[in-house]
């Protein structure tokens, strides 16, 4: 009998040998990194050298960029241009041909810089002639869409390119469409005036996103983990949480956040969690397909939790023109009830399974730990402590960055860079093998997956910018839904859905925020509460077949079945998910959101923004009680659907559905009580 069988019947057998994770399924894990972040080289030697020589620079020079000033249009096309370089040398064309660099990748490399040094060196003249482009021009812009094209493909697959080209397809041959579909129609030379040759296309605001923002996070996350931050934060969260029949599914809830607020990766956070936390989960009578599905619910908390979010977060703040301080504030209170969500669950699976008491071992007492690395914490929360001083968000990581830098020196088992550096000799060849250099290297290496997708994301929007696109689809959904909120909503969500299946979240939100975002800001919707709206069913995308890589990933270490795991993911994170339509289809739902920024929160009713939050709490305990079948008992099936109901009309704004989910909620919790009394605990599930 394997040591997680035991939480099907709620006789989890906590004497029985903890499981080992294998090699066949550490494998399939580093399959599904791959899928999310590509199917990397591995160099030896000189070529490893120079790789991470170039690695390392790009980092320096965007951590030059953030505290220099670097012009805007430069630091983009130097940041491309890095992107493309180790995009080719690091990813094969195919995995035949992968730990080894052929001469096609050379000259793809190089070509790639060639073309934006002649973008750089053509200075205002270069972008004043964008509608007119010379024949040097047209070459080279298309060959750098078709770089850009191959690059996608080599770090994310196929599905990215295919509909970036039917994007551009779309831009090129539109005359011949039908209504409402069809526009003008643009030659070769206008659409790659567009593409290559302004900020409105590769080099636009994704691309802006990913060389200011995106790759300094990556950069601060390479610093945390090399100065072992990751490591503390699990040990600490074990410490902390360990001990009672819901102390393992605890553990993971606090370790995912503390993990994923720093990474913004769920399947990272899933597969760092989960190697560590699965023999925990088998020990206290987790089902296989359970605890993985709680494992992939705790790494997707890391896309939607402060101080990081995901790539798209950063793009939220640049479309709508805030701060990123906003948005993390905006992200606070779903954060809070998506992580009460899961502690819920948690609870619930502890009665339902008939968890026990188990004792683990602990690495240290949770004050030892805290007195130890208290640091840190330091370092986590540095980034927010800044912006809340008033530097940027760029400043601010920069400067998080150099405190995560400077205070791993405090102990020497997390320092950065060896305390004999300069005693000894061998100075370079100690510097070389430093965690400081590793790190550098893993921030620029780290992202680029994201930032080929951010320069594709660039043609998409560039087409849809070009073409009007957005405002043709939003008008289509808005006549389907027959000038409907709820409609549109609903329409919204299932289009971002869809569009999330096929790509990366990041992909998906930009993709989404420019052809979806109209249809609801045209019916009332607040901006920021539109894009939210987006991003949090981007995030989907996480958790959905066939790009499900968290659940697929928890699955390959639990040895479990994919697709269950991945319902069971579902199960844990459909309560947080409704919470979207709270702040899209009625003003009080707002208040989730923090009313969208600082300004607007000075004058905020604090009475409605804590009214919305109490009833979006109680709405989600309800989900989470009829989803799992049981509150402090197994619920019948009328109490099953009247939770369910009643978190529904809960989610749904308005006074009516609050009186409905509140009445449900008490009859519900009242026939618990009564079926309660008298009768003999019971110990789990039968």
């Amino acid at each position: 009998m394997s040591a997680a069988s035991g939480a099907g019947t709620g006789t989890g057998s906590p004497s029985e040998a903890q499981p080992v994770i294998s090699d066949e399924a550490m494998r399939k894990v580093e399959q599904y990194i791959e899928e999310e972040e590509g199917a990397a080289n591995r160099m030896r030697g000189w070529l490893g050298g120079f790789l991470t020589l170039v690695a390392v620079v790009m980092s320096l020079f965007h951590l030059y960029a953030a505290y220099a000033i670097v012009p805007t249009q430069v630091l983009r096309e130097v940041h491309v241009a890095f992107v493309l370089f180790l995009s080719f040398l690091m990813f094969p064309i195919a995995k035949r041909f992968r730990h080894r660099i052929m001469w096609w990748d050379w000259l793809a490399a190089a070509l790639s810089v060639a073309i934006v040094v002649y973008a750089v060196m053509g200075g205002d003249d270069f972008t004043d002639r964008n509608t007119v482009p010379e024949t040097w021009d047209i070459v080279f812009g298309t060959a750098l869409v078709l770089l850009v094209l191959e690059a996608m493909r080599r770090t994310t697959g196929w599905i990215m390119p295919v509909v970036t080209l039917c994007f551009l397809l779309y831009a090129l041959f539109g005359a011949y469409l039908p209504q409402p579909w069809t526009h003008k129609g643009y030659e070769i030379g206008r659409l790659v005036g567009q593409m290559y040759m302004t900020l409105e296309g590769i080099f636009g605001v994704a691309v802006d996103v990913s060389s200011s923002l995106i790759i300094l996070f990556t950069i601060f996350g390479a610093f945390l983990q090399f100065s072992n931050a990751g490591k503390f934060y699990i040990d600490f969260s074990f410490s902390a949480m360990g001990g009672k029949p819901t102390g393992a599914g605890r553990t993971v809830v606090l370790a995912s956040f503390l993990l994923g607020g720093p990474s913004g990766s769920g399947v990272a956070t899933t597969v760092t969690l989960g190697s560590v936390a699965w023999p925990m989960l088998a020990k206290v009578g987790y089902e296989r397909n359970a605890a993985g599905g709680l494992l992939a619910a705790g790494g997707l908390g890391a896309i939607i939790s402060p101080p990081v979010l995901g790539a798209a977060a950063f793009l939220i703040a640049e479309f709508l023109k805030i701060s990123y301080l906003d948005v993390l504030l905006m992200a606070a209170i779903p954060t809070v009830l998506f992580y009460l969500a899961l502690f819920l669950m948690v609870e619930i699976d502890a009665r339902k399974y008939g968890m026990k008491d188990v004792a683990f071992d602990k690495v240290d007492s949770v004050w030892n730990l805290a007195r130890r690395y208290w640091f840190h914490f330091v370092s986590l929360i540095s980034i927010i402590v800044f912006m809340m001083l008033g530097y940027s968000p760029i400043l601010s990581v920069f400067w998080a960055t150099i405190v995560t830098f400077l205070v791993s020196f405090l102990r020497a088992d997390s320092t950065l860079l060896p305390r004999d550096l300069l005693r000894g000799g061998g100075f370079w060849r100690k510097l070389a093998q430093s965690k400081l250099v590793k790190a550098l290297e893993a921030g620029s290496t780290g992202m680029l997956n994201v930032g080929t997708t951010c320069a594709g994301a660039g043609l998409i929007v560039g087409v849809v910018t070009l073409t009007g696109l957005g405002l043709k689809f939003s008008s289509i959904v808005i006549n389907y839904a027959g000038g409907s909120l709820l409609l549109t909503t609903i329409y919204t969500a299932l289009v971002v859905w869809i569009v999330g299946l096929a790509v990366p979240v990041t992909a998906s939100y930009i993709i989404c925020a420019v052809i979806a975002a109209p249809a609801l800001t045209k019916l009332g919707v607040p901006d920021f509460a539109a894009h939210m709206f987006i991003f949090y069913y981007a995030v989907l995308s996480e958790v959905s077949p066939p790009t499900a890589l968290s659940p697929f990933a928890a699955s390959a270490i639990t040895g479990g079945d994919p697709y269950k795991t991945t319902m069971q993911c579902w199960k844990y994170t459909v309560p947080a998910f409704l919470l979207p339509f709270m702040f899209v289809l009625d003003p009080s739902g707002q208040g989730l959101l923090l009313m969208g920024s600082t300004k607007a929160l000075a004058n905020a009713n604090w009475l409605s923004i804590a009214e919305v939050t109490v009833t979006a709490a109680i709405g989600i305990a309800a989900i989470a009680a009829g989803f799992q079948g049981w509150m402090w008992l197994r619920t019948t099936l009328v109490e099953r659907i009247m939770l369910i109901v009643a978190g529904f009309a809960l989610v749904y704004p308005g006074v009516v559905a609050d009186i409905v989910g509140f009445g449900l909620v008490i009859v519900a919790v009242a026939m618990q009580f009564l079926r309660g009394r008298g009768l003999p605990a019971r110990t789990g599930a039968r």
